[in-house]
């Protein structure tokens, strides 16, 4: 039995090392947005998003947000719903790679497949959070 639980233990770490990698990953990643939000609602404009001097910094600060919850997991279920609503939205609707120009072709297809891993680990954590509670 003392084997169990040290294996358990020992997932436990794991999973505790992944939901703090992703959740600061996914906060610092945004919070590169700040750095210069100029870019950041140009490009937003560029993709056709609404109001983007609006949506661009609220984004990012959702973002931000949402992965310290993950990280310190807190109000974990809305922590990872919001990240996966972003990521599931932004992932299809900025970087479309298929429409993108040849130039930038394979950057928004490096973004997209990025996104697309984060938004796999989110949705892990998503169900531990409705599991956990």
């Amino acid at each position: 039995m003392n084997g169990d639980t040290s294996e358990s233990d020992a997932g436990e770490s794991l999973s505790r090392l992944g939901r703090v990698a992703l959740g600061l990953g996914l906060a610092l990643q945004a919070s590169e947005d700040f750095r210069d939000m100029e870019d950041t609602i140009d490009y937003a404009d560029s993709a056709g998003v609404p109001l983007p001097e609006i949506a661009a910094p609220l984004g990012s600060g959702t973002m931000v947000v949402a992965g310290l919850g993950i990280a310190l997991w807190r109000l974990p279920r809305i922590a990872t719903g919001a990240a996966a609503t972003f990521l599931a939205v932004i992932t299809v609707t900025m970087h479309d790679f298929w429409d993108a120009d040849e130039d930038d072709r394979d950057g928004e297809r490096l973004a997209f497949f990025g996104n697309l891993a984060m938004l796999g680990g989110v949705l892990v954590f998503l169900r531990r959070a409705y599991r956990s509670e």
